[in-house]
Order: C-alpha cells, then sequence, then structure tokens
C-alpha cells in the first residue's frame, strides 16, 4: 500500500521549479514519446485490422465461404446433415469453366460461373446498390458481366456478345469453335477490378451445354451465417463430406493474409521501439531528479523514512508518467483512427496527391477498426516498459547514505 505521506512526496516532486529546467524538459520529452508511440501504434493497428476486415469482406462477397467439391460421387443436397445447415445461410450448386468473349475486334479470356434461376438473387454481390438492372434471375441465354468488362468491352444492359467455348463442335469439315450470343440482363460490381474484369455468370444448365460439363462435377457453396470463424466451421463440413475436396475462402488466399499478419506483427515490434527509446528518457529524468533531491532524501531517512517508501516515490514519479503520457495516447490514437478517412480526404485536397489508391488497394476509403484488445496490449507494453525503467533509478535513490549526504550539504 501507498501512504499519504509517500503520496504527498510524489507529487511535490512532480512540481516543476525553475532550477529543474533541464529535468522538465526530459519529463516532457518522455511523455511526448510514449503518447506519440501508443498513439502511432494503435493507429496503424486500426488501420491494418480495417484493411484486414475490408478485404475479407471484399473477397467473401463474391466468393462462397467454403466449397465442396467431389472427387467421383456427385454432391446430394438431401443428405447434407443438421450441423451444417445451421451454420449455412445459403447451399447453392453451381459449376464453372473457361471461354473467350468475343466483341468487334476485341478478344478476351473469361471465367464463366454458372447458378440456377433461383440460387443467383442470393449471391450477395447481386443485392447491393451498385447491381445495375432490375432482373436478378439467369435465364438461358442471359449473361451478367462485371462493371470493369463492360468497360473495356463498352457494353451497357440489353446487349448482345458473343462467346466461343473451349469444347469444339464436330462438323463435316473438322472440328470448329462452339459459339454462343448471349444478351447482357445485368452488371455487377464487387469493388476487385480484377474479379469485375475476369468474371462473368450464366445459367447453369447453359453453362453445362455450353462447355460440355457434367451434373456430376457441379460443387456446393456454403454460404455461412458468420464467415469469420472459419476454421471451426470447416471442420463441421469436412465431417459432413469426408470424401469430397473442401477448401475455404482462407485457405485460397492463406498467403497474402499470411503476408497481412506477418506485415501487422512486424509493424508491432518496430513502432513500439518508440516507446521503448521514450521510456529510457524515463530513466534519464528519475536519475537527475534523485541527483537534485540528494538532500531531500537524506532528510527524509533521517526523520525515519523507510528505504522502501523512498524506492516507492520515485518509483510512483516514473509510473505516474509513463501512465498518464498512455492513456494521452490511447485517446490520441482512438481519435486519429475514427476520423483517419477525413484526415486523408483533407491532406489529399490540401497537397493535391493521391493517397491510398483505390486501383491499388481495391478500396475507396481509409479502412480503421479500432480493436480493443489491440489497445489493451498496447498499453499493457507501454506500461510495463515503463515499470521496468523506472526501478533502477528508485533503487539507486534508496541507497543513498544520508550521512554522507549531509556531510558535504
Amino acid at each position: 500500500m501507498i501512504s499519504t505521506l509517500e503520496k504527498e512526496i510524489t507529487f511535490r516532486f512532480l512540481k516543476a521549479r525553475k532550477k529543474d529546467g533541464f529535468l522538465n524538459i526530459i519529463s516532457i520529452f518522455s511523455f511526448i514519446g510514449i503518447s506519440l508511440g501508443v498513439a502511432v501504434l494503435i493507429i496503424v493497428m486500426s488501420v491494418m485490422n480495417g484493411f484486414r476486415s475490408e478485404l475479407i469482406n471484399k473477397i467473401v462477397g463474391f466468393n462462397s465461404h467454403i466449397t465442396v467439391k467431389p472427387y467421383e460421387n456427385p454432391i446430394d443436397k438431401n443428405l447434407i446433415n443438421k450441423s451444417v445447415k445451421k451454420i449455412s445461410k445459403d447451399l447453392i450448386l453451381s459449376n464453372s469453366g473457361e471461354a473467350i468473349i468475343i466483341k468487334s475486334e476485341i478478344t478476351k479470356g473469361i471465367l464463366i460461373r454458372g447458378y440456377e434461376i433461383d440460387d443467383f438473387s442470393k449471391l450477395e454481390i447481386f443485392n447491393n446498390n451498385r447491381f445495375i438492372s432490375d432482373n436478378k434471375t439467369l435465364s438461358k441465354n442471359h449473361i451478367s458481366i462485371g462493371k470493369e468488362l463492360s468497360f473495356t468491352l463498352d457494353l451497357e444492359v440489353g446487349d448482345n456478345i458473343t462467346i466461343m467455348s473451349s469444347v469444339g463442335v464436330e462438323t463435316i469439315i473438322g472440328n470448329l469453335p462452339r459459339q454462343k450470343t448471349f444478351y447482357v440482363s445485368s452488371i455487377f460490381e464487387s469493388g476487385v477490378l480484377d474479379f469485375d474484369n475476369n468474371v462473368v455468370f450464366i445459367n447453369l444448365e447453359t453453362l453445362e451445354e455450353f462447355l460440355n460439363l457434367n451434373k456430376t462435377d457441379r460443387i456446393l457453396e456454403i454460404y455461412l451465417n458468420n464467415p469469420q470463424n472459419i476454421e471451426n466451421q470447416k471442420l463441421i463440413v469436412q465431417n459432413n463430406f469426408p470424401n469430397k475436396f473442401v477448401y475455404t475462402w482462407s485457405d485460397m488466399n492463406k498467403s497474402l493474409f499470411s503476408a497481412l499478419k506477418v506485415e501487422r506483427n512486424v509493424m508491432f515490434i518496430i513502432l513500439s521501439l518508440i516507446i521503448i527509446v521514450a521510456a529510457f528518457n524515463i530513466i534519464s529524468g528519475l536519475t537527475i531528479l534523485v541527483k537534485n533531491k540528494t538532500r531531500d532524501i537524506a532528510i527524509l531517512k533521517s526523520i525515519g523514512v523507510l528505504n522502501k517508501s523512498i524506492v516507492k516515490i520515485f518509483f510512483l514519479i516514473g509510473f505516474l508518467i509513463g501512465t498518464t503520457a498512455t492513456i494521452f495516447g490511447i485517446i490520441l490514437g482512438v481519435t486519429f483512427s475514427i476520423y483517419v478517412e477525413n484526415l486523408r480526404q483533407f491532406l489529399s485536397s490540401v497537397f493535391n496527391i493521391s493517397l491510398f489508391p483505390e486501383e491499388i488497394y481495391f478500396l475507396s476509403t481509409m479502412p480503421s477498426e479500432i480493436n480493443l484488445s489491440s489497445i489493451f496490449l498496447i498499453s499493457l507494453c507501454s506500461i510495463f516498459v515503463t515499470i521496468i525503467v523506472s526501478i533502477f533509478p528508485a533503487l539507486k535513490a534508496a541507497k543513498l547514505d544520508p550521512i554522507k549526504t549531509l556531510k558535504y550539504e
């Protein structure tokens, strides 16, 4: 416990005096350094968390959360158990293949996905305000294309487009490429340039007929209620389909998210050095304070103040500087994290530069997600470093000999 005397002396030593000018400068720089270190860490972690969440939302917006692919036997939706249905929002059968799209003198390779008429409207990508067309069904010979592809080929809803299959047709003059004309019934926008420019959707039966695919090759797309907690839910699906190949959106983007995780951890370690460097100023400040307060320490000891009380006093000084700096840094960091997009827009307009360009990061705004566990970890690290650096000067103050000190005063 901390006594009233120890508290009074601690706050008395913290008060600024004219003769302690240099000491006050060191204390101020320690406070500012720790505050900025904590604030920068919170801002960077919030942006990294926001970027990861936005990226996940983009990926799960146009890809199934869990995909089940048959090896030999086809997938029977009637054999899906209750545990899978409980975690699933939608269960959709689909198929896919590659083809070439032709428009005037432009040819382009594309990936075609096929869905049944009723399942097409269940996809999240077609239930946002960026979807062009009131028709959310995929009738035969209808096609839905991405916004970027519509720009590339100069297409609008109502136009016709020719697609050439990779499967040929046998004729009397040999094998000729199979071609089919489709009616552009809708245009979607996923927010990811590559997807919008390379993927199209058509009716499932039309796809299988056009690319000569078998119904037994159809895959099962599972859309979950909570796509974030993916690993546990993958195990549930694997138990239902032990003889099928099961993979998730996380498996398909493992290298990307591993890189993001490594980058976030490295940024945390590097930026933590700011706090450590600033905390070492506390050692300097407390050491100078001990030197300046040598006479006071000797008087305190001579009137019966114990060594452990001296340790507590100087330890509390360093601890209070570090803790208040951490709290101020948290307030500063959270505030900046909330208004980081407004700050980006302001800097972009003032300096006429493009910060966080959409064509590189696939996002139109600077993402930010404040994570309470990250803030708690950063605060804990900051206060822990402060505690460590405050111990040495406090012990040094307690070791002063009052007789020798007062002899030369």
